[in-house]
C-alpha cells in the first residue's frame, strides 16, 4: 500500500482533482464563479477548477489530520490580512466553503463525523486516495528511477 504522505502533494492533488471530476454525482455550483477563499483575499480564484482541487484537498487533510471540524480547516486554508501600515494580522478561511466541502464529501461516502470529535476518513475515501497515490508515484516513478522504492 503507498502512503499518501509519501507522494507530493501538488500531484497527488490534481490527479485526485481530475478523478473526482470525472465523478458524475458531483455538481459544480452556481456560487462558485463568485466566491473567494476567505476576508484575507481581495479576489475570487482565477483557476476555474477550484473547486474539484478543494475538494480533493480537503479529502487529503482529513486523511492526514482526522478527525478534525470545521474550524480547524478553515485555520488551515486561512491566511493574513493586510491591514495597512499595521502588522499583518491571521485570518481563517471560509468556513462556508470548508463547511459544503464535507458535506459533499460525506454524501459522497468519503468523510464521515465521528460523534463529536469531527470528520475522519470513511474506507471508501481511504481506499481512493491510496489508488490515487500509487497511480501518481508509477507515474513518477518511470521519470525519476529512484521513487520505485515508495510503491
Amino acid at each position: 500500500m503507498t502512503d499518501p504522505r509519501k507522494v507530493p502533494p501538488d500531484a497527488l492533488l490534481s490527479a485526485l482533482a481530475e478523478k473526482l471530476k470525472l465523478d458524475d454525482r458531483i455538481k459544480e455550483p452556481e456560487w462558485t464563479k463568485y466566491l473567494k477563499a476567505g476576508i484575507h483575499r481581495e479576489r475570487p480564484w482565477q483557476n476555474d477548477d477550484w473547486y474539484y482541487v478543494r475538494l480533493a484537498s480537503t479529502l487529503r487533510k482529513v486523511y492526514l489530520n482526522g478527525p478534525v471540524g470545521i474550524s480547524r480547516l478553515s485555520e488551515e486554508y486561512g491566511g493574513k490580512v493586510d491591514r495597512g501600515s499595521k502588522r499583518y494580522h491571521p485570518a481563517k478561511g471560509s468556513r462556508f466553503i470548508v463547511r459544503h466541502m464535507l458535506q459533499t464529501l460525506e454524501s459522497l461516502g468519503y468523510v464521515r463525523k465521528d460523534g463529536t470529535k469531527g470528520r475522519v476518513i470513511s474506507p471508501q475515501g481511504q481506499s481512493l486516495i491510496d489508488k490515487v497515490s500509487r497511480e501518481v508515484l508509477q507515474k513518477l516513478a518511470e521519470k525519476e528511477p529512484s521513487l520505485a522504492k515508495y510503491i
